[in-house]
């Protein structure tokens, strides 16, 4: 009976060491996990979300780091850039590189010809590591050269194209930097 009464503590005790391994290993998943995400969730704006709307306003334009809701354009070609959009471009082929999602993982290449002031041709080469991502940004891809080609720069924005918000934004950025290198002056 005593024997009985000593393998009892001894499971008893094994089995709050494994409660309390199991409580710790929680804790440490939980302070980990804590910093991820943010604390305002935000619903995404495409046909994976259930939205299905082919229109929607693109963010305005201003400078910060990319981040989702964020985008960023920089040059590939290292023209230098007015301070401010003239609205007299320069014709010539523009290379650029829009930047979104999560510290700019997600990014797209925008080569632009211009002639006269109208954008005459452009394609974009979309770069991401997710398949949805892939799927928005050659969709983008493909229909955005009808929805510029033709048209002047000056003030042209796309809206969601091809149910690419996120890829349309970095697209607007990449169309504002171009504005700012076609407006500077080349002559020096």
């Amino acid at each position: 009976m005593q024997k009985e009464g000593v393998e009892m503590a001894k499971s008893k005790s094994r089995g709050l060491a494994t409660a309390s391994a199991t409580l710790a290993t929680l804790v440490a998943v939980g302070s980990l996990l804590g910093g991820c995400g943010s604390q305002q969730a935000k619903p995404m704006d495409d046909e994976f979300a259930g939205s299905g709307a082919e229109s929607s306003s693109a963010p305005e334009s201003g400078a910060g780091s990319a981040g989702e809701g964020n985008p960023t354009a920089v040059s590939r070609d290292g023209l230098p850039t007015a301070p401010a959009d003239t609205g007299n471009y320069h014709d010539g082929t523009y290379a650029l590189t829009g930047k979104y999602g999560h510290d700019g993982a997600d990014s797209i290449d925008v080569d632009l010809d211009l002639s006269g002031g109208q954008v005459t041709r452009v394609q974009v080469q979309g770069h991401s590591d997710t398949p949805i991502s892939r799927g928005h940004m050659e969709r983008f891809a493909r229909a955005v050269p009808g929805v510029v080609q033709g048209r002047p720069l000056k003030d042209l924005k796309v809206d969601k194209v091809a149910g690419a918000s996120w890829t349309s934004d970095a697209f607007n950025k990449a169309l504002d930097l171009a504005r700012l290198e076609a407006s500077a002056d080349r002559s020096s």
